[in-house]
């Protein structure tokens, strides 16, 4: 039912898991046929080598022109407060206890760590962004699928006093665009604890048109 792998990559070891009952359910006759493919082709084929010489998602540290809104009381809250409790004695971190609670007992949720790439020609202006030549990389705790939207979802212990948590899941957000080849409309980030979620739709606005590099600030 789950099928699951450990990823040896830079900054740990990442269980990348599937449910392939609910991505066959929730990604059938929605046009997310290339979600599961990806998701399904990952296990037996992946630059592994990327993730230990670039730039990692988590470690972009400036600020996008947007502002996520709060959610108090959403779903995925309820499911980290019940994750946190149901598998407190099975895992010996936060992160683990709430995404495999997901993963097991959630209807929306279709897989967990997965691994994600990008390279600088399938960005404009990678190199200004990254300060980098090197892939981008990186791993979403939860993958959601509601309807005809994928939702990104990364867990933050203290989502209020994130800084930078919108940017890395918005550049999780491209890199998933890029491996399926599915628009940013059908996509949907936010990050969340037990408590708050915060969700905000990712739009390739945020880094062309009206908005420059200029635009970050970093801190």
């Amino acid at each position: 039912m789950i099928h699951s792998t450990v990823l040896n990559h830079k900054g740990g070891f990442y269980c990348y898991r599937v449910h392939e009952p609910k991505i066959n359910l929730l990604c059938n006759g929605n046009g997310f046929a290339p979600l599961k493919d990806f998701l399904q082709q990952v296990f037996h084929g992946r630059p592994d080598e990327y993730f230990n010489i670039g730039p990692r998602g988590s470690m972009l540290k400036f600020r996008l022109p947007c502002d996520p809104l709060e959610v108090s009381g959403h779903e995925v809250s309820t499911l980290a407060r019940l994750g946190l409790e149901f598998n407190k004695e099975l895992f010996p971190d936060n992160h683990s206890k709430v995404q495999v609670y997901m993963l097991e007992h959630d209807n929306h949720t279709v897989a967990m760590e997965v691994p994600l790439w990008m390279e600088k020609h399938e960005l404009e202006s990678y190199k200004n962004v990254m300060d980098s030549t090197k892939p981008l990389t990186g791993h979403i705790d939860v993958l959601r699928v509601e309807g005809d939207k994928i939702w990104i979802w990364d867990y933050k212990p203290n989502a209020a006093k994130e800084k930078f948590a919108a940017t890395q899941v918005y550049f999780y957000a491209l890199m998933l665009s890029r491996r399926t080849n599915l628009s940013l409309d059908h996509i949907r980030c936010g990050y969340f604890d037990h408590q708050r979620a915060f969700v905000f739709q990712p739009t390739q606005q945020l880094l062309t048109n009206n908005t420059s590099l200029s635009s970050f600030y970093p801190q």
